[in-house]
C-alpha cells in the first residue's frame, strides 16, 4: 500500500479561470491525523509546487523533495501545499496569458493560506524550524506568504527559503519592500538556485509574461544579507530537474 503524503490543501478555493475566490476557508489537512503526529518535530520542510500541477502533480512533488533531501542526509518530515494552480488553458497558446495570469493571482492569495498554516503549527509546535521549498510559480506563494505573516509581525518563523526556478521577480531579494519582509520573517538564509539556461523561464521573460525572472540570471541590485544564490544546469524547467542538482540542505 502506498503510503499517503501529508499536505495542507486549498484545492476548490479558487476560480481555474481567473483565479476569482470561490471559498474563503483558512485550508485543510490531509490526513488530520498525520499532522498531530508532526508536532514537535525538530523541524518541518513544506514544498510549494508550481504552475499546471493537480493535486497529483503536487504529490509527485514531495516525494521528488523528500527523496532527495533524504539523499542529502536531511530526514525530518517533508509534507506539501497543494493549491489551484492547474488553470484552465495553461497548455493552449491562446490561452496561456490568461491562465499564467489566473495562477499568479491564485498563488499570491494563497499567501494567506499558508501564513494562517504557519501560524497555526507553531502555535501548537513553536520550537519546529518551518523550512519552505517553492518551485516556479511556488515562488510567489511563498513571497505573498511572507507579506501575510509580516502583517502580524511574526518575526522569525521561517527558519529558511529555498527557490528553485522561480518566477518571482529579480529585484525582490534587494528592493527596500520586499527585501526588508524577507529579512524580518526569515530567520535564517534565503537561498535561489538559478539558471539561465531554464527554457521556460527564458520563454515567459522575452514574451514579458515575467518581468526578469529571479529563477532566470539571479538577483539584482544589493541584496539582503540572508540572500545567497547559486547558479545551476538543470535539464529543464521541471522540479525533478532542479532536484537532481541540488547537492546541500539546508
Amino acid at each position: 500500500m502506498t503510503k499517503i503524503i501529508p499536505r495542507v490543501s486549498t484545492r476548490g478555493y479558487y476560480d481555474l479561470t481567473y483565479g476569482k475566490t470561490i471559498k474563503k476557508n483558512s485550508y485543510f489537512l490531509y490526513p488530520k491525523k498525520d499532522f498531530e503526529k508532526l508536532v514537535g518535530s525538530k523541524e518541518l520542510v513544506i514544498m510549494i509546487h508550481g504552475l499546471r500541477n493537480d493535486n497529483a502533480g503536487a504529490i509527485a512533488k514531495v516525494i521528488l523533495a523528500r527523496n532527495r533531501l533524504s539523499r542529502l542526509g536531511y530526514h525530518y518530515p517533508v509534507i506539501g501545499f497543494s493549491y489551484d494552480s492547474n488553470t484552465t488553458g495553461a497548455h493552449l497558446p491562446k490561452h496561456v496569458k490568461r491562465a499564467l495570469s489566473a495562477g499568479q493571482v491564485i498563488a499570491k492569495k494563497n499567501g494567506r493560506n499558508l501564513a494562517m498554516f504557519v501560524e497555526d503549527f507553531k502555535s501548537k509546535s513553536p520550537k519546529t524550524k518551518i523550512r519552505l521549498l517553492g518551485h516556479s510559480l511556488g515562488s510567489q506563494v511563498i513571497l505573498s506568504t511572507v507579506e501575510n505573516l509580516a502583517k502580524k509581525n511574526h518575526a522569525g518563523i521561517i527558519e529558511s527559503v529555498h527557490f528553485f526556478g522561480a518566477s518571482i521577480t529579480s529585484d525582490m531579494p534587494s528592493s527596500k519592500k520586499h527585501g526588508s519582509l524577507l529579512d524580518r520573517i526569515i530567520k535564517g538564509k534565503i537561498l535561489n538556485y538559478f539558471s539561465p539556461t531554464d527554457e521556460v523561464l527564458n520563454w515567459a521573460n522575452n514574451e514579458k509574461f515575467v518581468n526578469g525572472p529571479l529563477g532566470l540570471d539571479g538577483a539584482t541590485g544589493k541584496t539582503i544579507s540572508k540572500y545567497h544564490q547559486k547558479q545551476v544546469s538543470p535539464k529543464n524547467h521541471r522540479f525533478a530537474s532542479y532536484a537532481a542538482v541540488l547537492n546541500s540542505f539546508p
